[in-house]
């Protein structure tokens, strides 16, 4: 019964998009035109203060309200989506780039090198990682791209031990094996022939972190930690908003929403892709 659910399984990863899978691109799409284009196609706009208007409740003129300085809730939703996703665009990749050289290294050398880096990520891993970002940024004083940056080195080590995982299952392959007794270097062989085929499971979870980056970007602002005061981010409108729940609790929804449909879009297609490459 368990081999025919499997067999089942990996056929319906293997046939096409799943609905949930195509939703998810969907939406993140949008959420890309809406990072690259969201001044543009903002009904208003969205650094305008109304303090005359104040919070109001979602309309006609203002389809999600506004917030306290009456500002335009569902531009500032729209124009949000850049900040969000630049920042956790570049803490993915950056995580990516450092966990992929230091896990390449430590999965083909081996020996004093492998036990070096594992170490250093086994104290990665098990330092609460949210926590120390918070302690980190708010004693450097905080700022975007310092919380970016915080959010790369604690990203980088579970990265790393993925890519060490892939590399120790490609080591002992018989095209490796050849490459070595055709006198191919390490580095050749690390970035040339490993690197090309452990590279689609390593995307899937460059994915994965790319949620887990959202959220925890958006936490930082939230704390006045990340994106400035007064800055068109979802986390820093959650925080700015909450005190105006009940009297236009759209302020805070629209970029909760927003924040948890991004979050979960990346989860479903990271999922999908890595069912879909680690079955084959």
């Amino acid at each position: 019964m368990a081999e025919t659910l499997e067999i089942k399984r990996t056929e319906e990863v293997r046939r096409g998009f799943p609905i949930s899978v195509s939703l998810s691109i969907a939406f993140i799409a949008l959420m890309v035109v809406f990072a690259v284009f969201g001044s543009v196609i903002a009904p208003k706009d969205y650094e305008e203060q109304r303090l005359l208007v104040g919070d109001v409740r979602p309309s006609a003129e203002f389809w999600a309200g506004t917030d306290n300085l009456g500002r335009d809730v569902a531009s500032r939703s729209i124009v949000g989506a850049r900040t969000a996703l630049i920042g956790a665009v570049v803490i993915s990749l950056g995580a990516f780039a450092i966990g992929t050289v230091l896990g390449l290294t430590s999965g083909y050398l081996g020996g004093a090198v492998d036990s070096a880096i594992m170490r250093w990520a086994d104290v990665m891993l098990a330092l609460p990682g949210l926590l120390i970002a918070i302690v980190v940024v708010g004693v450097i004083g905080g700022g975007f791209w310092i919380a970016v940056l915080v959010l790369i080195v604690l990203f980088a080590a579970p990265d790393t031990r993925i890519v060490r995982s892939a590399v120790l299952e490609q080591r002992p392959l018989p095209y490796i094996e050849a490459a070595r007794t055709l006198g191919v270097s390490k580095p050749r062989v690390m970035y040339g022939h490993i690197l090309p085929n452990v590279l689609p499971i390593i995307f899937a979870y460059v994915v994965l972190d790319f949620a887990f980056a959202l959220v925890s970007l958006a936490g930082l602002s939230f704390l006045g930690l990340g994106a400035g005061p007064g800055a068109a981010d979802w986390g820093q409108m959650l925080s700015e908003n909450k005190g105006i729940l009940f009297t236009n609790p759209w302020a805070a929804l629209l970029p909760a929403i927003l924040l948890v449909l991004t979050a979960a879009s990346m989860n479903l297609i990271g999922d999908w892709l890595y069912d879909r490459y680690s079955l084959k």
